[in-house]
């Protein structure tokens, strides 16, 4: 199988035609379904974080960070825990053409980024804020890094249809 002059790694060949992306190509309910729950899962993720972000970069300096933190982060990671998988069972519907799409490629490289950011920060700048009560150069660039790779996934993620 080829796609935009490349052929596509077996692999993919072999998941767009498993049970699983026949499936989800003929149901006339699953596909529809599974793009619902990963919408859903990324309003969470997305929205948990950047609202998380905005209060980093100094948005509504009065609530304390901390316990913004408590509920915004199970929210984003119950967020992705949603939105990861309903994405791979997406791609399996088209894996060898979705895989050479520039959008899809720029999505996954802008999900790279925002996942190491939040490697980074967990490890940096969340035990100084913590510890300080107060936002560091540090965090609000990481804030800035994460605002521009998660919104980058989404714009990925729209484009791959139109690219």
């Amino acid at each position: 199988m080829e796609h935009a002059g490349m052929e596509a790694h077996p692999w993919l060949v072999a998941l767009e035609q498993s049970g699983l992306g026949v499936a989800m190509r003929q149901s006339l309910l699953l596909y529809p379904a599974v793009e619902i729950l990963h919408i859903l899962g990324f309003v969470l993720l997305v929205g948990s974080i950047v609202g998380f972000d905005l209060r980093l970069l100094g948005l509504a300096a009065r609530l304390p960070i901390e316990p913004f933190a408590r509920h915004a982060v199970p929210l984003a990671m119950l967020g992705f825990c949603i939105a990861a998988p309903m994405g791979f069972l997406l791609f399996a519907t088209e894996a060898t053409s979705i895989a050479a799409n520039t959008a899809f490629r720029f999505k996954l490289v802008c999900i790279a980024i925002g996942l190491l950011n939040v490697a980074w920060f967990h490890l940096g700048p969340w035990r100084g804020l913590l510890q300080r009560g107060e936002t560091s150069l540090a965090a609000k660039l990481g804030a800035a890094v994460s605002l521009l790779a998660w919104i980058g996934a989404i714009i990925g993620g729209r484009l791959i249809a139109y690219l």
